[in-house]
């Protein structure tokens, strides 16, 4: 018969709860020594029993080897953990001193911003306020080259579409002529193919065609 699931809680019975324990401490001891062989592993197993009594078992001649070695490899974990927490601080602190120095500066360019749109500018010194004006003027100069230099650029495309235009009507203007001309040629071929045809002499047969005199 399959065995039953074992409910994982305190055996209240004492009697019970001896032999439990004793059979399943040599289990576990026992697969710790067949870990060891099978896999060439070094394994401590420390077990202290209800009544304070020590179990231990030691792949090693020493179990206090592997006891130095687990310290000196769980002190190694706990500083690099602390490390990496460290450094995760770190980096927080470096984005948080990132943001708010963009903070401050779009709070000057909106600042910066207003006074040149002629606002808040009662708290302005005279030398602010000669800088603002150089500014504007920087920025006017450059506006207006820019408006120049579009302006130029429309200017060349609609003389090029002049010239374009002119060729056009050009080229329209020199085809009615020669539509006449040719019209001119027509008739006058017409003409001489009708004065051609007035001194054709023609006769008139009567009768079969064979019965004609030649």
């Amino acid at each position: 018969m399959a065995r039953g699931k074992v409910q994982l809680k305190r055996i209240e019975n004492a009697t019970s709860r001896q032999v439990t324990f004793s059979k399943r401490k040599n289990g576990l001891l026992k697969k710790a020594y067949e870990l060891s062989i099978l896999c060439d592993a070094e394994v401590a197993v420390i077990i202290f029993s209800q009544k304070g009594t020590l179990f231990k078992f030691a792949s090693i001649d020493q179990i206090q080897k592997t006891i130095d070695r687990y310290r000196k490899n769980a002190k190694q974990l706990h500083t690099d953990r602390i490390d990496v927490e460290q450094s995760k601080e770190f980096d927080m602190q470096q984005l948080r001193q990132e943001s708010a120095n963009m903070a401050k500066k779009i709070e000057m360019i909106e600042i910066l911003q207003r006074k040149l749109l002629g606002q808040d500018l009662d708290s302005c010194s005279p030398e602010e306020l000669h800088d603002i004006d150089n500014q504007l003027e920087i920025s006017l100069s450059n506006i207006r080259a820019r408006k120049t230099q579009l302006f130029k650029e429309q200017i060349e495309q609609l003389q090029a579409k002049e010239r374009l235009l002119l060729m056009e009507n050009a080229r329209l203007t020199k085809q009615p002529l020669q539509q006449s001309t040719q019209s001119n040629q027509v008739v006058s071929y017409l003409s001489s193919c009708s004065k051609s045809s007035d001194i054709v002499e023609t006769d008139l047969y009567i009768g079969l065609p064979q019965m004609r005199c030649l």
